[in-house]
């Protein structure tokens, strides 16, 4: 299943990867790509979407699904 969340504050493709690292950490996760125009990360996988928005806020960013 793929999700989409928002995702605030990311201005490079350091901060992507930063938000794809992140996500990847989460149980669940098997690939994440964060796109920085769009705001959004899409997250393949079956982990909580709670658990994706605070893996996002752990990391620096502004996140909600």
């Amino acid at each position: 299943m793929t999700q989409t969340i928002t995702v605030e504050g990311m201005t490079c493709g350091h901060c992507e990867q930063t938000v794809e690292d992140a996500l990847r950490e989460v149980s669940g996760v098997t690939d994440a790509t964060a796109d920085r125009e769009a705001e959004q990360a899409s997250v393949d996988g079956d982990a909580d979407v709670t658990s994706l928005v605070q893996a996002v806020e752990d990391a620096g960013y502004t996140s909600h699904a």
